[in-house]
């Protein structure tokens, strides 16, 4: 139910996830950017807990969070669902949770059982792209090119250690060892000798029960984002040049080392390339809505990988999605607005179907 002429949109942020804080922060730069002459902002915040907090809590901490992840207000929830959800008034949902709980198809899956037109990738796309192994393995399939990899979990490690040790070094140092369903760069490690690859594992093992290893490509790392449902297209890309010795989460964050591209400096030939190679992955994956695509361009003989897709990438004032399509030509404000037609687009594509409400 429309707010006069006005879009009713619930904002939800927060979340269950090691990436909470970042999830705010984004939260607070997109209520920033939206035409209020165009919504009616409803912010629904979920705690650490996962309970959802009532209205005024949202609106502090939204007014209170500063643009840094270390410095987001705490605050805590007593619901298990805001109610709005259930009532009728939302028009669209935004939602802006980064990491399980968010991304990973769970809350995507509410939407879809409630019959709330919302913005991003369906719960199979969401789900899809949040585990690293099932993406590696749909885009091998494609013939799209990624890293060399093992999947790991941590029963297999227990029960063949010094064989799936002896795998995953095979793949050549330095690796990278990831948690599997998990992002922002928390739990990753690179090991640079043979002796650290146990460790590398149990820090991954903390955060999930699978975890990713991966060989280390000496590249650079592009970004791409993307946009739309039936026929996606693809913003100019950007590079990502690490402060620390990888792209971690503090360099994204929290220390300001790292440096961001926008544009990156590649030839116009190497620019298509990227660009229909992160449209093809997010075809790929099946996402719609948005999604970044990351990629690495090996520094010796130029060839292209594709890493990942972020089905929520980061929305903070510095992030490379929003400042991607800034200048492809397309605003902040803009880009918000064009989310939530492609999520009202999709969702009477599903009634035409029989599939939603």
């Amino acid at each position: 139910m429309s707010a006069g002429n006005r879009t009713t949109l619930a904002l939800i942020f927060g979340g269950r996830s090691l990436e909470h804080d970042v999830s705010v922060v984004s939260a607070r730069s997109v209520a920033r950017a939206l035409r209020a002459d165009r919504y009616e902002l409803v912010p629904m915040a979920i705690d650490r807990r996962g309970r959802w907090a009532d209205l005024e809590t949202a609106r502090r901490v939204l007014e209170t969070s500063g643009d840094r992840a270390d410095r987001v207000v705490d605050f805590a929830g007593s619901s298990r669902l805001d109610g709005r959800l259930l009532d009728g008034s939302i028009d669209v949902a935004f939602p802006v949770l980064h990491g399980p709980y968010g991304e990973d198809g769970t809350i995507q899956g509410l939407f879809e059982m409630l019959d709330v037109p919302y913005v991003g990738s369906d719960h199979a796309a969401s789900a899809v792209c949040m585990d690293k192994a099932i993406t590696k393995r749909l885009l091998v399939q494609a013939g799209l090119p990624t890293a060399p990899w093992h999947a790991v979990t941590r029963s297999g490690w227990a029960r063949e250690t010094a064989e799936l040790r002896r795998r995953c070094l095979a793949l050549g140092l330095p690796l990278f060892v990831k948690p599997a369903r998990l992002g922002s760069s928390v739990g990753v490690s690179k090991v640079v000798e043979a002796a650290g690859l146990d460790a590398a594992l149990e820090t991954a093992f903390a955060h999930d029960e699978l975890a990713v290893v991966e060989r280390g490509i000496d590249a650079r790392e592009i970004e791409v984002a993307v946009l739309g449902n039936a026929d996606p297209r693809a913003s100019l890309p950007g590079e990502v040049v690490p402060g620390h010795e990888f792209y971690d989460y503090a360099d994204k964050y929290l220390d300001d080392s790292c440096q961001l591209l926008a544009p990156a400096p590649l030839d116009d030939a190497t620019t298509a390339q990227v660009r229909r190679m992160a449209v093809s992955a997010y075809q790929v994956l099946g996402c719609t809505g948005m999604a970044r695509v990351d990629l690495f361009l090996a520094r010796g003989d130029g060839t292209l990988w594709v890493n990942e897709a972020n089905t929520i990438p980061g929305f903070t004032a510095i992030s490379m999605y929003p400042r991607l399509w800034g200048l492809s030509g397309l605003s902040y404000p803009d880009l918000l607005d064009e989310l939530v037609r492609l999520a009202l687009e999709r969702h009477e594509v599903k009634k035409g179907l029989g599939i939603s409400g």
